[in-house]
Order: C-alpha cells, then structure tokens, then sequence
C-alpha cells in the first residue's frame, strides 16, 4: 500500500524546482496542505484541495497523524475515522528539506515506517553554505523557528560557523540582539533572502551593524562567531564557571558540576528530572552537552525557579521546563525519566524512594549531599539500591597574608546507582 502521507519539499523556486517524483505526488494527492505562501505556488493544473495550516498547527498535525493511521485499518473504518474518502494520499508542503528542521520530521517521530512519504529539495542550510563556500560538515545549524532566538547562545564560540532558521520579517534582528547581548556584536553576519527563488538576495553585515532591520519573512542568517575582548566564551564541555549563573549562592559549584555531569552521562533523547534545581545549572548543562536530551528542572522556590529559566534562555537552552513545586510531590505527574539528579531537598520524607520508584529500568539516580544529615541518607540509599559513594573535595588557593593557602570547600558526598533492567 503507497504512504497515505507524501511530504515534498518545495523552495522558493516553486513548481519548477520540484523533480518529477515530486510533482507527480502532488498531482495525485487528494488534499494539501501547506502554508498560504507555498499552496500559492502550485499551478493551477493541481486539483487538490488546497488546506493552509492554521496557528498553531499541533490540532491538524494530530488529525494528518490520525488519518494516516487509520489508512492501515480497513477501508470503511479508515473513512470513518477521517470523516471522508480515503481514496488518494495527502500532500504536506515543506520549507526545502522536510527532515531537517521540518514537519516531516515531526510526522516521522509519530508513524511507523510506510506510512510517510518524503521528496526532499535542497535545504536553506545547504543552500547558504553553498552560496558563502562553507563545508557544511564545518558548519552548525540552529533553529530558532519553534523556540525562542536565544537557542543560537548555546553555539556562541569565536570562529564557530552557524546556519539559523528564523521565523517572520524580525528573525535576522532577534538573532542579532542574541548576539549583542553576549559580546558577539561583531560576528560577521550574512542574511539570506528567497534562497533558491528569483527574489533571492544576500546582504553582509554584523551583528552590531545589522541592528533592528527587517529581512524578508522567508530568510535564514549565516553567522561567522567574532568574540569582543571581554566577552566570555563558554564550552559545551560541563563545567561553566560560577559567573556564567546568576544565582543566590544555591549553585552547584564549578568542579562538582563537572563531575557530577561525567556520571549523569548525557544520551540521545534522554529525559532528566533536576530535584532540587535551585537556579537550574545541572540541567542547563545536561541540555548544553547533549542537544537533543530534554530536563524538568524542579525547585520550591519560586525566585530560584524564575531564575533557572532566566539561566537556561541566557546560556542557550530555553527548551529547559521548570516546574515550581517540592519534591516529591510536585514529581507526580512528570514522565518517567531516563536519569534523575537530587541536588536539593535529599533529606524530605519519600524523595529518594520516589524517585527511585520513577526510574525507568536501565537508568542512573545521582545524588549529592553536603551535610552529615544527607550522607546518612545517601548511605541507606546505597544500602537499599546498591550503587557506589563517593567523596568529593575541592580547595583553592586563595591569599592568606602575604602568602597563599589552600582553602578548602565543604565536601561534597555523591551517591550513583543505575536501576538494574528487569
């Protein structure tokens, strides 16, 4: 049985930068859908239904999901369940490459193999590259299309090459405050109009220079990363320094963060819960070292939970979800989650076990404590659920006098246990 769902890429070419495959999809859908402005460039010799997506689209998504589903059922239920005909496949338009950044990727993360179709065209990542000669291996893309333009924070290095996908006439001057804001203002700064179409123009700025200046609505920004003299240029390796947060001193100090980053071990896809975030820095580095994991930061207290999500937008992750409320009831409701840190609140009655109880099997609990009160908590854990303990202790040298002494931070004791798979 052909796919009930064909997505075809389509630049701003039109009609006459899609292959034959791709047209002769389109001719034989029964609906499309797409944006005003790509249903706008099919020619009249398409038959179909045309369906612009409405704002926002997350209702027809899940209908097109549905439908496609149901085309696997048999036919009267298939027809039943979509309200119509089943006959012939639905056509979704996509912005150049529909699995990079695009709609059929968020199709395909939901239906099984054969039920999505894919033509791809060009994407505006490979088209920018090709226009500046840039090796596209060399270069990182960035969407700032479905989240906040302070996800480009996260890349910000000086000479890191950066395509960013922008949304709306005001894309180019949002990334660019982004930049300003960090002391990148004078990153060499390339926004790219109509890429591929008769409409298509570079114009080269900066950061600095390009300031609150419209582009075109359909428009991607090439970002050549220049650092000012004092501004911080801050790894993707865990570890920030204590001044890239802004906090009340409940922070997860520099060397213990790295080390307990190094046991939390980022994965694919991972899904972390932060108990006890306090201004949110282990899950902004989780999320800072492994792009496609997710976090729900927890915290109490309302000043440190507003200030964790004013951290992550600032370091690049705005993606972070925090969750005001105390452990462990306000963990109730979460999805199960890969890996679980407890920074805060170790001593309350059912943290541990609840947490423990929501690991998914196959997954990492790591906890930190400081006070003799947590480590004897930390100690009937590893009792109960195996694991190891560990003692951490840091000093710095710092002036004592005229000379230097070491002083020491308080130690830190780090239980890690992985939830054995049944």
């Amino acid at each position: 049985m052909s796919a009930p769902i064909v997505v075809v890429g389509i630049g701003a070419d039109g009609w006459a930068g899609l292959g034959e495959p791709a047209r002769a999809a389109v001719l034989a859908s029964c609906e499309v859908v797409g944006s005003t402005r790509q249903l706008a460039l099919l020619p009249d010799e398409v038959k179909a239904a045309r369906r612009p997506w409405p704002s926002p689209i997350d209702a027809l998504v899940d209908e097109l999901v549905d439908r496609a589903l149901a085309a696997a059922s048999p036919p009267r239920a298939a027809a039943s369940a979509v309200g119509g005909s089943s006959d012939g496949a639905v056509c979704v338009l996509a912005s150049g490459d529909p699995m990079l950044h695009g709609i059929g990727a968020t199709l395909a993360r939901r239906l099984p193999a054969g039920a999505l179709s894919v033509h791809p065209h060009p994407s505006a990542f490979a088209l920018a590259c090709a226009r500046l000669g840039w090796p596209e291996a060399e270069v990182e893309l960035v969407s700032a299309v479905a989240q906040p333009p302070e996800a480009v924070a996260r890349l910000l290095q000086p000479d890191r090459r950066l395509v960013v996908y922008a949304a709306g006439a005001s894309g180019a001057a949002n990334v660019a405050r982004v930049l300003r804001d960090r002391g990148f203002g004078a990153s060499r700064l390339v926004v790219l109009e109509q890429l591929g179409g008769v409409a298509e123009r570079l114009e080269e700025s900066s950061a600095e220079e390009w300031g609150e200046r419209d582009a075109d609505p359909l428009h991607a920004i090439a970002i050549e990363c220049a650092a000012e003299p004092d501004a911080p240029t801050l790894s993707l390796v865990p570890g920030l320094p204590d001044d890239a947060y802004e906090h009340d001193g409940q922070l997860t100090k520099r060397h213990v963060r790295a080390v307990t980053l190094a046991a939390l071990a980022p994965t694919p896809g991972a899904l972390l819960w932060d108990v006890g975030a306090g201004n949110g820095s282990i899950a902004i580095e989780w999320l800072r070292a492994e792009p496609t994991a997710r976090a729900f930061a927890v915290e109490r207290h309302a000043e440190r939970a507003e200030r964790a999500r004013a951290n992550a937008r600032s370091l690049g992750v705005p993606q972070l979800e925090v969750v005001l409320g105390s452990a462990p009831e306000a963990l109730c409701d979460l999805p199960g989650p890969d890996t679980i840190f407890i920074g805060g609140g170790l001593t309350s009655a059912g943290v541990i076990q609840r947490c423990w109880y929501s690991l998914r099997p196959g997954g990492t609990i790591v906890a930190n404590a400081v006070t003799l009160e947590g480590e004897r908590v930390l100690g009937f854990a590893r009792e109960r659920c195996g694991g190891e303990l560990a003692r951490i202790e840091i000093a710095h040298a710092e002036p004592l006098g005229t000379f230097d002494a070491w002083r020491p931070q308080l130690p830190v004791v780090q239980w890690s246990a992985r939830k054995e798979r049944d």
